[in-house]
């Protein structure tokens, strides 16, 4: 692994770009040697550091949960970060884009948890159970290290890219409606850009909150009631800017609009 003065030293210019929404130079350019294992490390230092300074825990993105992105990225399991507080938006908001760098919009569905959640043999029926309800939601990416040639290492020291999401204001309990349906169709000012079905999420939305269970596990966490797990994107990135007006609509799981400004 990289020495932890290293990790430390990454850590505090992604807190320096995330403040400033400024962009950094690629880890792996710099250390080609990092692995996955130094990522999370450098994601872990930076989310201690925020909860220091006063930001609040909500929960967890899951990111690469399509086999397509897997194999893009040359990695097997999806990815995670983490959501504070202040990141989180309603239907209807307006957003400032000055706040993110390298804006973009993914679609998904988000789960409440209604109990913690612990491996290490979590199933999907688990994490069901455990699911307080579901809710239509938009991931907003920020990307603080520059896009070409970034590797997944790269992705996950930058908190998985997470920026913020939208919540939609339809609930289900995972026993109303079968989640593997539930439609996404996205549009950008009035054009549709993007559509998809959450069975693209690992063949059932869901399916990454038991694998995030399990994965926690190994670290002697778990998830814990109450969090929001924002389980992955059914649909390709969607490019936007100020003055962008966003919806979405997810059939019987209602509408999310945003504008950017």
């Amino acid at each position: 692994m990289l020495p932890a003065d290293t990790i430390a030293t990454i850590a505090a210019e992604l807190a320096e770009a995330d403040r400033t929404n400024g962009v950094i130079p690629r880890i792996t350019a710099r250390y080609p040697d990092a692995t996955v294992e130094d990522s999370y490390a450098i994601q872990g230092v930076w989310r201690d550091r925020n909860i220091a300074e006063g930001r609040r825990l909500v929960g967890r993105k899951i990111g690469l949960t399509s086999k397509a992105m897997q194999e893009a990225t040359g990695i097997s399991e999806p990815d995670y970060g983490v959501m504070f507080d202040d990141t989180v938006y309603r239907s209807g908001d307006e957003i400032d884009a000055s706040r993110f760098s390298n804006v973009r919009i993914e679609v998904e569905l988000a789960f409440v948890l209604g109990r913690s959640l612990e491996g290490p043999d979590c199933t999907l029926d688990d994490a069901l159970a455990a699911i307080d309800y579901a809710v239509p939601a938009l991931e907003v990416l920020n990307s603080h290290i520059e896009l070409e040639g970034r590797t997944i290492v790269d992705t996950i020291s930058d908190n998985a890219a997470y920026g913020a999401m939208v919540l939609g204001d339809v609930h289900k309990r995972p026993d109303e409606i079968d989640l593997r349906w539930v439609p996404g169709v996205l549009s950008r000012n009035g054009e549709i850009v993007e559509t998809g079905v959450a069975a693209g999420v690992l063949g059932h939305p869901a399916t990454g909150v038991a694998w995030l269970a399990n994965k926690f596990h190994q670290h002697g966490a778990r998830l814990e009631a109450g969090e929001i797990i924002l389980a992955g994107s059914f649909t390709r990135p969607m490019w936007v800017a100020a003055g962008d007006e966003v919806l979405c609509d997810y059939g019987p799981m209602g509408k999310i609009t945003c504008r950017f400004v």
